[in-house]
Parts: structure tokens; sequence; C-alpha cells
């Protein structure tokens, strides 16, 4: 049974690679973290705290996720050798496929674990907030933008991940001019972190009666969402607010109410909006939380201990600089420019199926 041996012979550099994550995760530190934390929500009076509870739960729900995933793929790797000895001693060749297709969905398991064990940072379990906005270059950018919009999207349901849109600018003719979403789920940030950069769009524009290859911008900003015990200190005196009325869909509410929010930090000129939400009052705060948000990375980035230290023009990502390209004529590529990864697939990738670049950036660490 060559097929059977040539598997036997894979198992055994499997073996390291599962020791390799057991390693990485630490399941018995992790339960011994999640008995402690059980212990505590048995006191009296643990639920006094909302926020420290519901962080702690938190915590207990994303490492019992962890221990769970390494140990039901430590026993399918148990149950595959289990398969392998009773097909050679019935030499029964008929298990072979059987087999086959279960190591293959372990390998693919394994993968997506090693994966996740990359999420070590300290806002990777959170939700993500992403910022989307058309670059120069009029409709065929802003129909981009809505692409792209389209894109993560299908991603984040692919993952069950819920969408909740915060702000969004229609264009008359087509596409978006900008989109602001919040992500919510496990790990949302984590795998989304690396998408910030400008994406590049190459095409036969729809919209050029002569047919010409147009290239077109969009760029994508993605933020943790913080959660509420995260303190972010901001100046008053650094902030303008403006109110003004929500566009697009939305009712008659809507349509006759200055509900919409736009905040902008003077000294970075950062501008965020919100007009989704059902009052002007709910569109402020989850506009703040958004700007907090912003202000955060760009303060870890820059390296900065305080928010005040943070100067500069920061209102849009460098143009120039594109991480990824999407080639729809006169061929079909998509190639990330940081890992060299590429796929031939333009409109499977426009479907949403972006993990294989996801990825492959969190691996580049290795």
């Amino acid at each position: 049974m060559i097929e059977l041996d040539q598997i036997k012979y894979e198992l055994k550099d499997t073996a390291k690679e599962l020791e390799d994550l057991k390693r990485a995760i630490d399941p018995d530190t992790q339960s011994a973290r999640i008995a402690e934390i059980q212990k505590t929500m048995e006191q009296p009076g643990f639920w006094d705290d909302q926020k420290e509870a519901q962080k702690l739960t938190r915590e207990k729900k994303i490492l019992e996720n962890k221990v769970a995933e390494y140990v039901s793929l430590a026993r399918d790797f148990d149950d595959i050798g289990v398969l392998i000895e009773m097909a050679e001693e019935a030499d029964d060749t008929s298990m072979v496929p059987e087999i086959q297709e279960a190591y293959d969905s372990y390998k693919k398991e394994a993968e997506e674990l090693r994966v996740r064990t990359l999420l070590s940072g300290e806002y990777d379990t959170s939700n993500a907030i992403i910022a989307i906005h058309a670059g120069a270059g009029g409709t065929e950018a802003m129909d981009w933008a809505g692409m792209l919009l389209r894109m993560y999207t299908r991603w984040a349901e692919q993952h069950k991940y819920k969408i909740k849109m915060l702000d969004l600018q229609d264009d008359v003719e087509a596409g978006i001019k900008s989109a602001t979403l919040l992500v919510e789920g496990e790990y949302a940030y984590g795998y989304l972190k690396n998408e910030r950069g400008v994406h590049r769009l190459v095409r036969i524009s729809p919209f050029d009666a002569a047919g010409r290859r147009h290239t077109s911008f969009a760029s994508l900003d993605v933020t943790p969402e913080l959660d509420e015990d995260v303190d972010v200190e901001i100046n008053p005196e650094d902030l303008r607010i403006d109110t003004y009325r929500s566009s697009g869909a939305g009712g008659q509410h809507v349509n006759k109410t200055d509900s919409a929010i736009r905040i902008t930090h003077l000294p970075t000129n950062i501008v965020v909006t919100c007009q989704n939400e059902r009052s002007q009052h709910q569109n402020k705060d989850m506009a703040m939380r958004v700007l907090k948000s912003k202000l955060l990375a760009l303060a870890l980035q820059e390296k900065k201990d305080k928010i005040a230290d943070l100067k500069g023009d920061f209102s849009q990502i460098t143009w120039g600089s594109q991480i990824r390209s999407y080639v729809f004529q006169p061929y079909t590529l998509v190639k990330d420019h940081r890992t060299n990864a590429e796929m031939g697939n333009v409109q499977a990738v426009m479907d949403g199926d972006i993990d294989y670049f996801i990825n492959e950036k969190l691996k580049q660490r290795d």
C-alpha cells in the first residue's frame, strides 16, 4: 500500500509539528489559568464589577477554545494512527481513501491552529474597526473601494463574524467614497491587522467608453476596538465636533435629523464619522470609541507614551506604498508585495477568499 506508506512517512514530520503546537499553546498552563478564573467566578460578588467580570469571562472563553482546539487536533492525530494500524492488520486497501481524507482534514486544521498561535499581540483577540477610503481617480476609484468593502464583508461572513456598518458615504454613480465598519468576533483584529495599507486595482474600466486599462487605489485602515476599561486620555480642546444630516438608507428619522457626527482630532487631523446609530448621542459615543482606537494604535505605532505627543497629518495612509495588487487585465493575478504570495483566481479573492494572504503575512514573522 504505497499511498499508506506515504502518509505514514509524512506523519513523522506531522508529529513534530504537533509537539511544537503543544509547546506554543501550553495546554497545561492554560488549563491552570482557566481553573483560576473559574474559582474567581465562583466567589460572591464576582459580578459586582461588571467590566472586570466580562473581561475575565471573555479571557476564559478564549483560553477554553484554544485548549479544546489542541485537544481535538491531538485526538484526530491519534485516530489517523489507529486507522493506519487497522488497514495494515486487515491488509485492506479500501480504507486508504478514508485515511487520506482524515489526514488532509487534519493538516488543514493544524495549519489554521498554527496561524492562530501567532496571534499573541495585546489586542489580537479584539474586534476590528475597518475604514476604507477611495483614492484619487473619480468613479473608478470609488467603485474599487466598494469592491473592497464587499470583499471584506464576504470574508467576515465566511468566518461567522458579525458586521456593523458605522458610516457609509455612497457615490452617486458607483461605489463608495468611504466606509467604516466594525467586525465583531474573536481574533478579528489579529487576522485583519496586516490588511492595513493601500490596495491597487488594474483593469479595463467599465466607466471608460474607450475601453482603456486603468489603475486605481483605495486605502484600508484597521484598528482594534478598545475595551471600555482601556483609558485613552484626549484633551477635549483638541476636538472639533460637527453634526450633519445622515445620508443613504435609514428611513425618515435619518433623513430629517442632524444625527450624524464628525469628530476631528486637531493635532493629528484624524477624522472619524458615524451616522448609522439611532441617535446623535449614540453616534457620538461610537465615533469617540473609533477615535480612541485610532489614536491608541497610532501612539503604539509612533512609540509615543501619550496621545498628546502625536502631531502631524495622519488622516491618510501613505499613497504609493501598496501592499497588494489585484490585476483583472491583461491577465488575472492577486499579489501581496510584502510576502510575494500570489493567487490567479482573482474572482475568488473578491468573493472573500483572502485567508492565504492573511496567513502568509502572519507567518512571515517566523
